[in-house]
């Protein structure tokens, strides 16, 4: 792995630099990529960040993401990735990446552990979020952490550590926090406007969904199915669905959660949550994904029991293995 002061010391020989964030969008991979494209532009660098679909509108109470492109429409001389475990992690923008990254040169800050290296630079510590990374090479950029950055970043830690909650935030998190909200950033307004605020559709759509709410393996599964009848129903983006995999997590008997979400017939995007009996990136690699051990995600081709039995057999092994 290469150092941070390594990259920092490379970037700031570059003069342009395309920033790729990860398909459906999250507040980690938006706020790095806004964040260090902030910072690279005080640099002097020409930057723009790109993602292959739509940001996610409670985002926008930070209005510089709508800047965001759906593909490069810059020749830069940098192609970075931010919180993206593998190049299959674009989406739509693979092939794109792909091809630039035999021309250009590429770097990847992340933080899943199960990021596979895909870049000619790359700098991966397993952190409760990839923002505290890249506060660090902003930092060694020599790059003073400013209101606008420090809100950026401050989006990514409060989305990717459930407001502070998480099992795997530490000591280090806190003092990167702390330097974001010396630099201006407002915590109460990242956890109000992405954790806490919803419209009244989305609330009566999670109350269905948990009303429906599996449990399995003697109550130790909980699985959450949503349909894409039901976003339909309430009228929800995909993004509505975020924070329900959380809640059954709360549940005394449950070890593991897991949301199922239908993006099309036949296909489901799966999250994985666990308390710490069960390390989910391992269940997740089994089905080609991957992230953490207490949060991971993949993809499920099949009817919906079936699915089921494979992630019940899934997490039981795993679970056996504890």
């Amino acid at each position: 792995m290469n150092s941070i002061e390594e990259i920092a010391g490379l970037l700031k020989t570059k003069k342009s630099a395309v920033i790729f964030t990860h398909m459906r969008p999250d507040g980690d991979t938006v706020g790095c990529g806004m964040a260090l494209g902030r910072a690279l532009s005080l640099c002097g660098l020409k930057t723009e960040v790109v993602n292959e679909g739509e940001i996610p509108e409670k985002f926008s109470y930070l209005p510089a993401v709508r800047e965001i492109k759906r593909r490069p429409s810059l020749d830069a001389e940098l192609y970075i990735t931010v919180d993206t475990s593998s190049e299959g992690r674009l989406g739509l923008l693979e092939q794109t990446y792909r091809a630039g990254a035999k021309r250009k040169t590429t770097v990847n800050i992340d933080h899943h552990i199960s990021n596979t290296r895909y870049a000619k630079y790359n700098f991966v510590r397993e952190r409760a979020s990839n923002a505290e990374n890249v506060a660090e090479l902003i930092s060694a950029l020599g790059v003073k952490i400013e209101k606008e950055i420090a809100n950026f970043l401050m989006l990514g830690m409060v989305t990717d550590t459930g407001g502070f909650s998480h099992s795997d935030v530490g000591g280090e998190t806190f003092r990167t926090a702390a330097l974001l909200s010396d630099g201006g950033a407002s915590v109460q307004r990242a956890s109000y406007e992405t954790l806490g605020r919803q419209s009244k559709e989305r609330a009566e759509m999670y109350l269905d969904v948990l009303h429906k709410l599996r449990f399995l393996s003697n109550d130790a599964l909980a699985v959450a199915v949503i349909s894409m009848a039901e976003l339909s129903r309430f009228r929800q983006k995909p993004d509505a669905t975020e924070g329900i995999v959380d809640f059954a997590l709360t549940i005394d008997p449950v070890e593991v959660s897991v949301s199922l979400l239908e993006v099309r017939k036949g296909q489901y995007k799966a999250s994985f949550r666990s308390k710490g009996k069960v390390d989910v990136n391992a269940v997740a690699r089994i089905f080609g994904g991957g992230g953490h051990k207490l949060a991971s995600g993949c993809m499920f081709f099949g009817e919906e029991e079936d699915i089921l039995d494979r992630i019940r057999y899934a997490v039981w092994q795993h679970m056996e293995d504890a």
